[in-house]
């Protein structure tokens, strides 16, 4: 089993390497995938993402804020049953306003600095996700939970 201080140094690089991430919301219980740009709090508490007001992910996220989000490293290769990484986060999702908004516009710039002119725009909102719980599989099996917050 590997320590809990690999593990976070391994999601810190993942996070790094990788822009995109699946994000999973739901509706009248349906699920619903949509790709974001993201980024990572440095503590791993919060993962960040811009979207428009008028789409379908940021209406399902005022209905129902429990949201996953799939972060991998896989190149689509028959070598990543034995190399590729996912991990899943289990969260909470909120626009983010204010203070709390400037620093994650901060952080999420740092990482996309192509999408500024996107998430200046006033249609755009600034999703946080303070995340509960990463799930990291490697391997293709080996599992490891984290628990962030309870």
């Amino acid at each position: 089993m590997k320590e809990l201080k690999t593990v976070k140094k391994d999601l810190k690089g993942l996070f790094e390497s990788q822009p995109l991430a699946v994000l999973a919301t739901q509706s009248d219980a349906q699920p619903y995938t949509s790709l974001v740009a993201f980024a990572s709090s440095k503590d791993l508490k919060e993962l960040f993402f811009a979207t428009t007001r008028a789409t379908r992910k940021y209406a399902n996220l005022m209905a129902s804020p429990q949201v996953s989000l799939l972060m991998d490293n896989r190149s689509n290769k028959p070598s990543d049953f034995r190399w590729a990484m996912a991990v899943t986060a289990l969260g909470r999702a909120q626009e983010l306003k204010g203070a709390k908004a400037k620093q994650a516009k901060t952080v999420y710039l740092a990482k996309h600095p192509e999408l500024e002119g996107f998430l200046s725009s006033p249609t755009c909102a600034l999703v946080g996700v303070a995340v509960r719980t990463y799930y990291l599989v490697t391997r293709f099996q080996d599992v490891i939970e984290v628990q962030v917050t309870p």
